[in-house]
């Protein structure tokens, strides 16, 4: 498949408008309509009769029915993709802006990634999510240091493995779920999983932990810190959370 890396991502952000439309249908769709390969001067002659009627076509409707994937998606979700397609948005409007980092910048710090679709929300699920904020972290506070595009997984013959090759440098994930093939791959990246299923604001659940670092740290986060087995007993209260 041969797209330039920004004609693909604005594809694939396309696509998860399109609830009932995986993204080897769309780039399928795009071809049919505008050729190949791919380029951002062709998206943006893409048009919403264009895409209805072929998306509807390949889900065998007659034109003119609401049936199939044209009826489930709904109109507006086919306006909003070619918006998109076109560049008229990216979506991206509510991102967090990282904050100016250096390696050592916070000493004894651990580094965080949190499963993000929206604002500086925890709000993903670890293979779908579109994006995931990077937060370093010790017993002084938190800074987000970096925003990190989850789309191109999407164009990657191993979602999963590409995700966690995205956040191999990071020693927490916070996830609102996350599958076990997921599961057994970030725990061999040595990325520790913290399932929280009801989500929130990522900088509170960034701030629990800062609280737990400054206190008594269950065992699971006193050996993310680096304290030996035989010592790690000796800062656990007894107040350790469910983890995925």
């Amino acid at each position: 498949m041969n797209i330039d890396r920004e004609t693909a991502l604005r594809i694939a952000l396309a696509c998860r408008t399109l609830p009932d439309t995986d993204l080897p249908t769309l780039i399928d769709v795009l071809n049919d309509c505008l050729g190949s390969p791919l380029t951002l001067d062709l998206l943006s002659r893409i048009t919403v009769t264009d895409l209805k009627t072929s998306l509807g076509s390949m889900d065998g409707e007659e034109d003119g029915e609401d049936t199939g994937i044209m009826g489930r998606t709904g109109l507006e979700s086919i306006k909003l993709a070619v918006r998109i397609l076109w560049g008229e948005t990216d979506q991206d409007e509510d991102v967090p802006s990282p904050e100016a980092y250096q390696q050592g910048d916070m000493k004894d710090s651990i580094r965080i990634a949190v499963c993000s679709n929206s604002a500086e929300n925890l709000d993903g699920h670890f293979g779908s999510c579109l994006r995931y904020l990077i937060y370093q972290v010790n017993k002084e506070g938190h800074k987000l240091i970096d925003v990190r595009s989850a789309l191109e997984a999407d164009f990657s013959d191993d979602r999963n493995q590409f995700r966690v090759d995205l956040i191999r440098d990071c020693d927490v994930l916070y996830v609102v779920s996350m599958g076990g093939p997921a599961s057994a791959k970030v725990i061999r990246a040595n990325i520790f999983p913290m399932k929280k299923i009801d989500g929130g604001e990522a900088k509170t659940h960034i701030g629990e932990l800062v609280s737990m670092m400054q206190g008594h740290p269950p065992p699971w986060l006193a050996k993310v810190l680096g304290v030996n087995a035989k010592n790690r007993l000796k800062f656990y209260d007894g107040s350790e959370e469910k983890i995925a």
